[in-house]
């Protein structure tokens, strides 16, 4: 039975595309780097932040690359005054039915701990988030499954009690590298091809079908 749900966070929980979109190409602008379509840039999201501008910038050098992951954070965090993210629609109704149903949520993500700790309160998700792990809680990120194995020694689940939920390939991979079920999402960064080439155990359009997936494990014990 599932009893935990590790949730990405970015194109899963929260609608940031356009706040990561606008923080990459300002950051590209600012360092006078050669430029990137929007989806370009945002075929990256999912991935470490350095990890992004390494898919972007291959030929420069780890300075460069460091350089631009803090000019982004700067910039993000200057940006939060104006483009304040949203949650995705039915996204806190979800999270608050899965908790009174008895799952425990949890969040991995390639976000930066503090960041990732204060959009959820922004989002007034926190409530119902039990633990998280960002990008600088790990060594390796996703789709190594460091993110979902760090999730299950902290909270003493197992995994085949868990289901990891996100947008992108490597939340899926990194769900299947740790032994999880695992639950695409299409309204996110991803694609439905991508995620079922990834090997998605479910793909739902809607974050509320995962109380439907959530039932029908329910009822299958029941029928035990």
């Amino acid at each position: 039975m599932i009893k935990l749900i590790i949730f990405d966070f970015d194109g899963t929980l929260g609608d940031t595309r356009r706040n990561i979109v606008t923080t990459m190409q300002m950051t590209i602008a600012e360092l006078g780097l050669g430029g990137h379509t929007d989806d370009e840039c945002a075929s990256k999201i999912g991935l470490p932040l350095d990890g992004c501008f390494e898919a972007l910038y291959p030929d420069e050098s780890k300075e460069t690359i460091q350089l631009c992951a803090d000019t982004y954070r700067r910039i993000f965090q200057e940006n939060l005054l104006n483009m304040k993210p949203q949650a995705f629609p039915l996204v806190k109704e979800t999270l608050a039915a899965l908790k009174d149903m008895g799952y425990s949520l949890t969040i991995a993500s390639s976000r930066w701990h503090k960041s990732l700790s204060g959009l959820i309160h922004d989002l007034d998700i926190a409530e119902y988030i039990s633990y998280l792990v960002g990008a600088d809680d790990v060594d390796k990120a996703k789709p190594n499954p460091e993110p979902a194995l760090k999730t299950l020694s902290a909270t003493g689940f197992n995994a085949s009690q868990t289901l990891v939920v996100g947008d992108m390939n490597v939340d899926i991979l990194m769900g299947l590298n740790a032994g999880t079920k695992t639950c695409g999402v299409t309204y996110g960064n991803g694609t439905r091809k991508e995620l079922e080439e990834a090997g998605a155990d479910y793909i739902i359009d809607s974050i509320d079908k995962l109380i439907e997936i959530a039932n029908n494990y329910s009822q299958k014990l029941h029928e035990l």
